[in-house]
């Protein structure tokens, strides 16, 4: 039976007889130093592995068999976490660690002195871990049903329907139908959310939950270098929403698409139109010239789930970087249960704090998009073994974009033209600067089209969070930010009654997502290093850093430091650089963008959306106006037809009566007429 932490508490205060353990108020310098703070921190150590790994299985249980007991078994685990967090974060505020000599000990004295939700009340600490677990639950339970058929969860059945229907009825049974499931329940209950996170974000010295996502960057200059970079990568975004719109206007028509406007947001391809990568059908630049199926050749070379995590590990493993142990493979949960399970598929990495036990949840398909998927997950089990010798505080990314940009930037070398023909799923080389632009186009539609979204995705929260966003006007802010950063437009009309945010992971999950914008970013940065690293030469998206085994020294090194370090130092320490830039990401897709300006101007085609309203439903069904109400032509003409037949009913029967009066006031003055007259009076 594991021993809880106040039990090792009780002990250590016994035996060690540390009076700072049971001494709150008194804050002088005996008590207080750095000799004393170094074994606070060491007893944290000691008791944080244990708290953090029976909280990490607990909540593996819940989300990998999602029932009642398992729910409420993670929530008393989450309330033992943070608990625990409050002791320790409490008492290491009383440090005064400005006068201290170790830099590495004034490090984990500030990162110790957060404690997020913990700093709640006991009791309102477990409503809001039992409104986060509703959250989570309700997006991960959500299925869409026909009104005559089976009911479609999102992974893979809705997921399935927006990647490859291309009719779009279909399109927006599934979009809508995602939306009602899980954003309109969630709606109220997110309002509830927002406030306990602002009293947390307050309790921790921030003046809401935003600003304290924020401080995780430890950066003061974040929201302006966040925009200076939206900014510089804008160029790229907008030619190619003008060659997509363009390509999409071809296959649609004018009925559907406006040259000059935005993009009805469900026909990109992707549930949220975060990747359009499976619309690359669609706009391939030359068609004459299509690039390899490389997920059909995989389904005919009969891949597996397992075999494409081996591939991941043979890639990482040929860098000379670690391997994984033996408890990845027999606790990873790899594919769907079949059992009858119900399980959150969303794909992550999990670290068990004990050094030895690291694994990753994903309901995998086989698919090239799966497979470069694995190859993200697998990088962050190898920072989690790269840095499990540091302190328990230190056992995190640089800062959290670096934890997504190492995952990804192993998948660039892995999706590489070259790469993928000496593995096999390639069968040709390039023939010439066409193919190049096709390959380009196909990564493009899955990095570039993410810029604005991750952009405005934690804008969006920021601005609830800070009260400029109020609660009756979330989803019109949330379409007027996609709109102005995306160009895109809902197919159908949105009220307040809907809440369109919830219908993505990351918000109904409270999982903070400009990281993935800055990893963006940071991934060719990491890229364009370790490929000059490896002495790479040519074009930056022809490298693949796959066996160099200096690449791997140099990003094995970097991986190593943790948090322990600044993160600018950090990154100096891989490019050289002490700040993120969006050049190597220019440089890498410089031949599309060459390409892309040139087609535009071809085609005359406008960059941005001035025509910006957006009446898909109308265009798409056709629909007319008649008596207030919306009717498709069929019915409109059949209603006119009805109100003239009435009309004429109307006329006759008004005819009839007409006659009808005047023949009886015709007899009425023939019978008067004579006794009227003789008696007319004299005046």
């Amino acid at each position: 039976m594991d021993l809880p932490w106040t039990f090792l508490l009780m002990l250590f205060c016994h035996g060690q007889l540390l009076p700072w353990l049971r001494t709150e108020g008194d804050e002088s310098l005996e008590l207080y130093n750095e000799t004393v703070a170094k074994t606070f921190l060491q007893f944290y150590e000691n008791t944080a592995q244990i708290v953090r790994h029976q909280f990490m299985e607990a909540t593996w249980n819940y989300v990998t068999n999602m029932t009642k007991k398992n729910r409420e078994e993670m929530l008393h685990k989450d309330v033992e976490k943070s608990e625990h967090m409050v002791f320790f974060g409490t008492r290491a505020r009383l440090f005064k660690s400005a006068r201290f000599q170790d830099p590495a000990v004034k490090r984990m004295l500030s990162k110790l002195q957060n404690v997020d939700k913990a700093a709640l009340p006991q009791d309102e600490l477990r409503e809001y871990n039992k409104l986060l677990a509703y959250m989570k639950t309700m997006y991960n339970m959500a299925q869409v049903c026909l009104n005559e058929g089976p009911c479609m969860p999102l992974e893979p059945d809705l997921e399935e329907v927006m990647a490859t229907s291309r009719n779009q009825k279909e399109l927006l049974w599934a979009w809508q139908g995602w939306r009602d499931a899980v954003g309109r329940p969630l709606r109220v209950t997110f309002q509830h959310y927002v406030k306990f996170s602002n009293k947390i974000a307050r309790l921790n010295g921030y003046k809401d939950m935003g600003a304290l996502w924020r401080s995780n960057y430890e950066y003061d200059m974040l929201e302006q270098d966040l925009e200076q970079l939206f900014q510089e990568l804008q160029p790229l975004y907008l030619n190619l929403h003008a060659y997509v719109r363009r390509a999409l206007h071809r296959h649609y028509g004018p009925e559907v698409i406006n040259v000059k406007g935005p993009i009805p947001a469900h026909l990109l391809g992707n549930m949220w139109a975060q990747s359009w990568v499976k619309i690359l059908d669609l706009v391939l630049p030359f068609p004459k010239k299509p690039p390899e199926d490389i997920t059909q050749i995989m389904q005919s070379q009969h891949w597996k789930p397992e075999e494409m995590f081996m591939e991941a590990e043979n890639f990482i493993t040929s860098l000379g970087l670690l391997s994984t142990p033996p408890e990845f493979w027999e606790k990873s949960m790899m594919e769907r249960p079949t059992d009858g399970r119900a399980v959150e598929c969303h794909a992550s990495a999990w670290d068990f704090y004990n050094g030895r036990d690291f694994r990753i949840k994903k309901c995998t398909e086989v698919t090239i998009e799966d497979l470069l998927s694995i190859f993200h997950q697998m990088g962050h089990i190898q920072y989690f073994m790269q840095y499990k010798h540091l302190p328990m505080i230190f056992r995190a990314g640089a800062n959290p974009a670096f934890e997504e940009a190492m995952g990804s930037v192993l998948a660039l070398s892995a999706s590489s033209h070259k790469h993928l023909l000496n593995r096999g799923l390639l069968s040709r080389q390039y023939e010439d600067s066409e193919e190049e632009v096709n390959f380009l186009m196909g990564i493009a539609l899955d990095k570039i089209a993410l810029i604005p979204f991750a952009y405005l995705l934690d804008l969006f929260r920021w601005k609830v969070f800070d009260g400029t966003i109020q609660k009756d006007a979330y989803n019109l802010e949330w379409w007027n930010l996609r709109l102005k950063y995306q160009g895109l437009c809902p197919p159908i009309p949105r009220t307040e009654d809907d809440f369109d945010p919830g219908a993505k992971f990351h918000i109904s999950a409270s999982v903070p997502y400009i990281r993935y914008f800055l990893s963006l970013v940071l991934q060719f940065q990491f890229h364009e290093a370790l490929c000059k690293t490896s002495d790479h030469t040519g074009p930056l998206h022809r490298c693949d850093i796959y066996n160099s085994k200096i690449a791997g020294k140099l990003l094995g090194d970097v991986l190593k430091l943790g948090s322990s370090k600044p993160w600018p130092e950090v990154l100096k320490k891989i490019t050289g650089q002490t700040n993120m830039s969006a050049k190597a990401l220019m440089t890498y897709f410089k031949p599309l963008l060459n390409w892309l300006v040139t087609e535009n101007v071809r085609q005359g085609d406008i960059l941005g959306w001035p025509e910006f309203s957006c009446s898909f439903e109308e265009k798409e069904t056709d629909n007319v106006r008649f008596l207030s109400l919306k009717l498709d032509p069929e019915q409109a003409n059949s209603g006119q037809w009805a109100l003239l037949a009435l009309s004429f009913v109307m006329f006759l029967v008004a005819l009839l009566l007409a006659c009808r009066l005047y023949s009886l006031e015709k007899k009425s003055l023939a019978q008067d007429t004579t006794p009227q007259e003789a008696s007319v009076d004299e005046s």
